[in-house]
């Protein structure tokens, strides 16, 4: 069963070294978060996965990694300056700021309950900052608050450099940085976040097509990194729900422990984002009303071979948190099991291509060297197979060590004994961490075992 309550993910991830308070020293600041050794251990699978689904896996996807930093022409024309904002409310009594929008009276203090509250007002949620010596209104521009402004501005450079022709995506990973008013619920609303972005570029006409293609596939997806049907629900956001350049979107929900929320949202940007960066829009009968564009040095088109024209293409967008999707694999993965004995184990079921440690190797007395050198022997030949992080455990106490791997979801360790070092074939006893069940493998077989373990389960 996934985990309840947010307080048993908190915990778990300090004590085990997944996630920490960020600054924590001083106090801690509010929606910044570090992650430990085993966190980012997590945090890359969860990466390499995506990466692996949109980029190496399909034929028309390329990658990208986009400065944080860009002109701020960027952010002027992409809509950003003058819609990337949220109501606020302030409560003059207890000092909080409140989104408006999330408030169960916005003329009552959902802290304090006070009415001396101020009237709604805009926010906007970039990071200003400036470039260069000088601080002036000509030096500014802002941290990046999405990683698809990257991508539309670099679009013509991949076209040129790839000679992709329609549909193609382009993919990216990368930092974002939004000033939230009340950041919450651990890790799922942050200022500095990760996105994992697809812009899949088709002809307009195709769009519809493609967008729920896209819905599906990244549902599947999400299947597939081990969380469960009846936790995933779908939104179809409407009206003045939709973004300023939605044509429609649909966002898949997960149920975290405070809730169904939005892990991903697959957007039908039309021609908006392209449109409002090119040059000369006037050319391309653009279907998105945008903002006229005076500084954009390039168009940004695609020949259509078939009619002989340039067009403009229309954009499907899957854009998922991946610190929510981190959020959402634990919660699912958080088991609590009663033992035949009585006792109560912790374990993190993580699908095996996830799991922040691949195999733990543990000598059975780290004060035997015979031991401890094939211990570290077997560990180094597993480590070159590729497959991720291999632990050497010596603590000289199998039994702490099996259940401190259960409750960090390490799906194999493997046991190095007296027999080990005394039989024929070195035997080694492997123990998985589902079924609790051990089995012996001589250590010459253990690195083929491994990789058709990890095969068969992914």
């Amino acid at each position: 069963m996934p985990a309840k309550t947010m307080d048993e993910l908190v915990s778990l991830c300090k004590r085990r070294g997944f996630i920490f308070q960020g600054s924590e020293i001083y106090g801690g600041m509010q929606g910044a978060y570090d992650y430990g050794p085993l966190g980012i251990e997590l945090k890359n699978n969860l990466k390499a996965a995506w990466w692996r689904s949109m980029v190496y896996e399909r034929d028309d996807v390329e990658g990208l990694d986009a400065a944080i930093i860009q002109n701020k022409h960027v952010y002027k024309y992409s809509g950003h300056e003058d819609t990337f904002t949220d109501p606020m409310v302030d409560c003059h009594e207890c000092k909080s700021r409140m989104r408006a929008d999330h408030m169960k009276d916005i003329k009552v203090c959902d802290n304090c309950g006070s009415t001396n509250v101020t009237e709604p007002r805009d926010f906007n949620l970039m990071f200003k900052t400036n470039v260069g010596p000088m601080v002036n209104e000509e030096s500014y521009t802002y941290l990046r608050p999405e990683t698809a402004q990257g991508i539309f501005t670099n679009f013509k450079n991949v076209v040129d450099s790839t000679s992709r022709t329609l549909p193609f995506g382009i993919a990216q990973i990368g930092k974002s940085f939004r000033n939230e008013i009340t950041p919450r619920n651990f890790i799922f609303r942050v200022r500095e976040f990760e996105q994992m972005e697809l812009e899949f570029f088709c002809k307009p006409g195709e769009d519809e097509k493609w967008h729920e293609f896209w819905v599906g596939a990244r549902k599947q997806w999400w299947l597939d990194q081990g969380l469960s049907e009846e936790n995933i629900e779908f939104e179809y956001v409407t009206g003045d729900d939709l973004a300023h350049y939605s044509k429609s979107t649909v966002d898949i929900l997960y149920k975290f422990p405070h809730g169904f929320e939005e892990l991903e949202g697959v957007a039908n940007r039309t021609d908006y984002d392209l449109g409002s960066h090119t040059k000369a829009q006037e050319e391309f009968g653009l279907s998105a009303k945008v903002k006229k564009n005076e500084h954009s040095t390039a168009k940004l088109a695609i020949r259509d071979l078939e009619e002989n024209k340039w067009e403009v293409p229309f954009c499907i967008e899957p854009s998922a948190g991946l610190d929510r999707g981190l959020l959402a694999v634990m919660t699912e993965a958080y088991t609590e099991e009663e033992l035949p004995n009585g006792s109560t184990r912790t374990v993190l079921k993580f699908k095996p291509h996830l799991a922040p440690i691949k195999v733990a190797i543990m000598p059975l007395k780290k004060n035997k060297p015979e031991i401890v050198a094939l211990a570290k022997e077997l560990k180094n030949k597993l480590q070159k197979l590729g497959l991720g992080r291999i632990l050497y455990e010596n603590t000289g106490n199998v039994g702490k060590g099996y259940r401190r791997h259960d409750e960090v979801g390490t799906p194999i360790c493997v046991t190095v004994d007296f027999d080990s070092i005394e039989q024929e074939g070195a035997p080694v006893t492997v123990r998985d961490r589902d079924t609790m069940e051990q089995i012996v493998v001589p250590a010459a077989e253990l690195p083929a075992y491994v990789i058709n373990y990890f095969i068969n389960q992914n």
